[in-house]
């Protein structure tokens, strides 16, 4: 997997746009140091990734992108306090509200990666519907991982898959990982391409661990608000100056 360190004084990036990865995803961090640095509180920063995430994703359909996928909230942020968690799922509220007002106009895709039962009833209405408003549109896909965690969605595919072998609708001794992958919440849509991790950080942070085995990454000290259309370009030219082998040669 190659890596890349992406620096916000770069040249103009060339880009090939007949030549895109399929799917691109983005683990949206920094929100709280962006707010830090200007003296607001940590809910100001969610509030400002937020719209970001909108204008990011408004650009990929553009583009002619298929899927994109972005970490919104991990089983992991729970742990955060209360009156931040409450103001990401206010966030989430209004997002969802206007999303589903514009989705004629816009017709982008949405489908949701992570563990919903947790959420409050309305935001589980929210996100059924939006699901099924998407249903009757092509085109780019948004995937938006919530109170999502790699491990747990492994483990999550690997109780379904017991079940279904105790049941007879599985055979034990004959698995593929073709066949795995549809256990999971990715099912059906190609592993990503290339990650994306804006903030300094170098780590995956429990995201996608079985769809990124062979994925391209590309790091950058550029928080995720200030994350723009030409960070992403530069993002996806890195990309393209790569040659994926796959274990090959």
């Amino acid at each position: 997997m190659a890596l890349f360190w992406g620096k916000s004084e770069q040249a103009q990036p060339q880009v090939d746009f007949s030549n895109l990865p399929r799917h691109i995803a983005i683990i949206m961090d920094g929100n709280g140091r962006w707010a830090k640095t200007r003296g607001l509180p940590r809910t100001a920063g969610h509030a400002a990734g937020a719209e970001n995430f909108r204008t990011i994703a408004t650009y990929c359909k553009e583009i002619g992108l298929d899927y994109l996928t972005v970490y919104a909230f991990s089983t992991e942020n729970w742990k955060r306090p209360a009156e931040e968690v409450s103001a990401i799922m206010g966030l989430l509220k209004k997002y969802l509200l206007e999303a589903i007002s514009r989705m004629e106009r816009d017709r982008v895709k949405m489908e949701f990666f992570g563990d919903l039962s947790v959420l409050t009833p309305e935001l589980q209405a929210l996100c059924r519907r939006t699901r099924e408003i998407s249903r009757h549109y092509e085109g780019c896909q948004v995937n938006i991982c919530l109170n999502y965690g790699g491990r747990d969605e492994l483990l999550r595919a690997a109780m379904a898959y017991a079940r279904d072998c105790v049941e007879g609708g599985a055979d034990p001794n004959h698995l593929s990982q073709e066949q795995f992958s549809g256990y999971l919440y990715s099912s059906g849509v190609p592993d990503p391409d290339l990650i994306i991790r804006p903030s300094g950080e170098l780590r995956l942070s429990n995201f996608l661990l079985w769809q990124s085995a062979y994925a391209e990454f590309y790091f950058t000290d550029v928080l995720w608000p200030d994350f723009s259309k030409e960070e992403l370009l530069r993002a996806i030219a890195a990309y393209q100056g790569r040659s994926r082998r796959f274990g090959g040669v």
